[in-house]
């Protein structure tokens, strides 16, 4: 017979509270890559849609879309998701070869600093004298 496990309600929604941070990897991780997967999906569509026709058709839509400053915040934002999901995954790999088992905090901390700075940088780059 299996014993039963009390996980507490579904409307118990203070449990955020209790979450460790190997919990809050396994969120972002999978958020992270379940925004990338549709960035995947709407960059194919808006890519084949813009080439369907003619070259200039295509030009055109990337001009326009590189000129929107929502559209650099955006490649901002998809930069970190990107780099947060990188940092992550080699910290997993790490994690699962048995390499660094005792600091996995530290590790996913790291990871978001890292992310954090990486993406804070790239914000003159991606916005280029726009604001």
């Amino acid at each position: 017979m299996s014993q039963s496990y009390e996980r507490g309600t579904v409307e118990s929604f203070g449990r955020w509270r209790e979450f460790s941070a190997g919990m809050w990897a396994w969120i972002f991780h999978k958020f992270t890559g379940w925004v990338l997967i549709g960035y995947l999906f709407t960059h194919v569509a808006v890519l084949s849609s813009a080439t369907a026709s003619d070259p200039v058709v295509y030009t055109n839509t990337l001009q326009g879309l590189e000129e929107l400053l929502i559209v650099r915040f955006l490649e901002v934002g998809l930069l970190a998701v990107a780099v947060f999901h990188i940092f992550n995954g080699i910290r997993l790999l790490f994690v699962d070869l048995g390499v660094g088992l005792e600091v996995q905090d530290k590790t996913f901390y790291a990871s978001l600093v890292l992310t954090a700075v990486i993406a804070l940088a790239s914000i003159p780059t991606f916005l280029g004298g726009q604001l």
